[in-house]
Order: structure tokens, then C-alpha cells, then sequence
């Protein structure tokens, strides 16, 4: 456990950044700082791993006062993720990741293994991108790195400030959803910096919403959105982030019309969480897919609602099975068949595996369809009776 303990900082020409904050940062969560520009929230993380200093009160991690411990070796037990990664340019994805193992003085070969776990980790083989370098790598591959080098000595705690922000909206939400993933895997303490609410309430097992150096309102998402402490915080739930919207090439297999980024949920997140998700979405059902990314079940507007009153229920409680799916590789016309025979709004694409990869609905369809026709329509007139 993290403690703040009455932490104020205030700068030479008088600034007043944190005026007493008060905070318990609970082991094996994510907890998530949030709030305008200027709140506070990047110091207090600062103060974590002594960045920064602060004026008065006291940080305590696991019970030892942090500013009794010498500040080098409590950086190296903790990990910290920025903005603009802050790989080092001239050394390969071995050397990046291998960094702080190095310093800690661990011998190559555990290195060379700790750095292919992570890679593996993350979905990127050893073998191709261990050797390469940074400028080789997309933005998101960039990030994956900057996540695993935190991780490479096995900290207990992970300092993360904006860390996705600067990606596009499709890359930023494969990286939350495979921060999500290591979470579920890994359990570390992780301190997550943000100004975004729709990226606090899909990461977070406990929302700070800060103001102007003070603590407004700290809880679980569930409790934030049922039950918001005033204006301030209900202007920050309203927030909308603008939609990056996908076009789907038009294809006549599934894979090639259907939605890459629905809507989807874990089992364990709550039943407002779930109204909040649907209407940033601006749909009337979410699908719910494991750790794995492996489909689970659907929940609607109607069931959530109906059960809206129990704080304690989660979508697990309340999803129903996904009776009808299509592999990918499907023939869209395959798929039209079995959404007309089951009257279905949409119909989920999955792997052999079961493993979740698309939506193909009636929107997705008609998109396609209209597109066909386009291309058709210069010629017509020469087929039509006058």
C-alpha cells in the first residue's frame, strides 16, 4: 500500500500545488489520477518514487517512510511509464527492455530471458524485435516497449502518466486493453495519470478526481458514476471524447465489413460502468469477452436497467449466452443467412478459438451494400429500358 499522509507542495514563487492530500493507494490495483491541467495529479505521482520532494506531510510504501530511502535504489524498484516512452534511440528493444535489470546487476542470461518473456508478453516475437531499434517500430509497438522496460525488473509498483495519450484512438485502445490484460495476469500497483474520464473509468479500480491540488472525490467507478460528490465531478463524467470512426473496406467476407472495435466489457465491470460504456458508444447492448479476449456472453440496456438497483451485480450477473457466430473467413452472404433466419440486430465474429475479432451489423451492411450500388450506378443507364 501506498499512503499520502497531509502532503502539501508548494514551490519557491509561492505555487501551491498540493494543498493536503490524504490518500490510500491500494496493493494490486490500478488507481487512477484525473483532472484538469494544473490539478496536481503528475506531481502527486512524482512524489511516489521522489522525483519531487514534497514540502510537508509524508509518503509511506509498505509502512517505511519513502523519504528515509535512498532515492536511486527507489527508483529502480519502481517502474514508470511517460508520455513520449523516452526509449533510448541508439540501443536495440534488448537493450531498452534490459536496462534497469542491468543496473541491478543481473547476469546476461537472466536478462536475455526476463526481455523474450516480455516481448512475449506482449505479443511481439523475440526473435524479430529484440535486435531492431525504436525508430523501427510503430507508436503502439513503441509503447508495448516503454510498458515491458517497467516491467523488466518485476516492480511492485508501476508509475504510468499519460503513457497512451498521444496514440491514435485505435492504438490507445488496444494498449488499454492489453494494460487491462497484464493487470489481470500480473496484479501490480499501478499509479495511472490521466485527463481523459471515458480511459479512467475502463482502467481504473479506484478513480482520485483531483482540483486544484486537492483530492474532490476518490472511489470505484461504479461509486463515481452512481453517486458523484458536485458539479465538478459530474462535468468530468460527461465528457465525451471525439469518435474515431472506422470504415470497413468493402470486401464480401466478413472479416472485411465487420466493426474491429465494438463495444465489448469485461465480466467484472459494474452495471453503471456498463450504461456509461453503451452510451459513450452510443449503443443499446455491450459484449463481454475474458481476459484472453475470448467471447462470453452479451449484456442489453433493458437487462442492466432491470437489475440497475443492486450496486453489488456486475455484467457477469446479468449477460446472456452469444447463441449464433460466424469464423472468420466467413462469406458475408453466409452471414446475412443466418442474421435474416435468427432475426438478428448483429452477429459476433470469432476465431476457432473463440476468440472475439469483429461485429458485423446492420449498419456494417448497409454501409456495404450502398457502397456496392455506387460502384454499380454508372452503368446502369445503359441496361434501362426507356
Amino acid at each position: 500500500m501506498i499512503q499520502f499522509e497531509d502532503v502539501k507542495k508548494t514551490y519557491e514563487d509561492g505555487r501551491e500545488v498540493l494543498k493536503s492530500v490524504n490518500l490510500d493507494i491500494q496493493a494490486g490495483e490500478i488507481t487512477v489520477l484525473i483532472g484538469p491541467s494544473g490539478c496536481g495529479k503528475t506531481t502527486t505521482m512524482k512524489l511516489i518514487n521522489r522525483l519531487i520532494a514534497p514540502s510537508a506531510g509524508q509518503i509511506r510504501i509498505d509502512g517505511q517512510d519513502i523519504a528515509k530511502s535512498d532515492p536511486v535504489g527507489l527508483r529502480r524498484k519502481i517502474g514508470y511509464v511517460i508520455q513520449n516512452i523516452g526509449l533510448f534511440p541508439h540501443m536495440t528493444i534488448a537493450k531498452n527492455v534490459g536496462v534497469v535489470p542491468r543496473l541491478l546487476k543481473w547476469d546476461r542470461a537472466a536478462t536475455d530471458r526476463r526481455v523474450d518473456e516480455l516481448l512475449s508478453l506482449v505479443g511481439l516475437d523475440s526473435e524479430i524485435y529484440r535486435s531492431r531499434y525504436p525508430s523501427e517500430l510503430s507508436g503502439g509497438q513503441q509503447q508495448r516497449i516503454g510498458v515491458i522496460r517497467a516491467l523488466a525488473a518485476d516492480p511492485d509498483i508501476i508509475l504510468m502518466d499519460e503513457p497512451f495519450s498521444a496514440l491514435d484512438p485505435i492504438s490507445r485502445e488496444q494498449l488499454q486493453n492489453e494494460l487491462i490484460r497484464l493487470q489481470q495476469e500480473l496484479r501490480k500497483t499501478i499509479v495511472f495519470v490521466t485527463h481523459d474520464m471515458d480511459e479512467a473509468i475502463k482502467l481504473g479500480d479506484t478513480i482520485v478526481l483531483m482540483k486544484d491540488g486537492n483530492i474532490v472525490q476518490t472511489g470505484r467507478p461504479e461509486q463515481i458514476l452512481r453517486h458523484p460528490a458536485n458539479d465538478f465531478v459530474k462535468s468530468f463524467i460527461g465528457k465525451k471524447r471525439l469518435a474515431n470512426e472506422h470504415q470497413p473496406d468493402e470486401l464480401p467476407i466478413v472479416d472485411e465489413v465487420m466493426v474491429e472495435h465494438p463495444a465489448t466489457a469485461s465480466p467484472t465491470r459494474g452495471l453503471a460502468e456498463a450504461v456509461k460504456m453503451m452510451e459513450k458508444r452510443r449503443v443499446d447492448s455491450l459484449l463481454i469477452v475474458d481476459k484472453n479476449n475470448r467471447l462470453q456472453g452479451s449484456v442489453s440496456i433493458y437487462r442492466v436497467l432491470d437489475q440497475y438497483g443492486e450496486e453489488s451485480k456486475t455484467v457477469a450477473d446479468v449477460m446472456k449466452p452469444v447463441e449464433h457466430v460466424v469464423q472468420t473467413g466467413t462469406s458475408l452472404s453466409a452471414a446475412l443467412q443466418i442474421m435474416s433466419e435468427h432475426q438478428l440486430s448483429n452477429l459476433a465474429v470469432v476465431r476457432e478459438d473463440r476468440q472475439f475479432v469483429g461485429l458485423i451489423t446492420r449498419g456494417t451492411v448497409v454501409s456495404h451494400m450502398a457502397g456496392m450500388y455506387a460502384s454499380e450506378r454508372p452503368g446502369e443507364s445503359d441496361h434501362v429500358a426507356v
